[in-house]
């Protein structure tokens, strides 16, 4: 029975290594969309912006 608990310690190790690594290997590309437009609202309110001097 001891043997059998040496053999299965591994195969849990790579059962939760793979599990880890699909998790971390994730499309985590949705977020992106919605900030790139958030920082072009913001550019566009920044390029509108006139504070009224002269800072040139």
């Amino acid at each position: 029975m001891a043997a059998l608990a040496w053999l299965l310690i591994p195969l849990f190790a790579a059962f939760g290594a793979a599990i880890w690594g699909s998790w971390a290997a994730r499309n985590r590309t949705t977020g992106d969309v919605t900030e790139l437009a958030g920082y072009a609202r913001f550019r566009e309110a920044m390029e509108r912006s006139d504070s009224g001097s002269d800072a040139a």
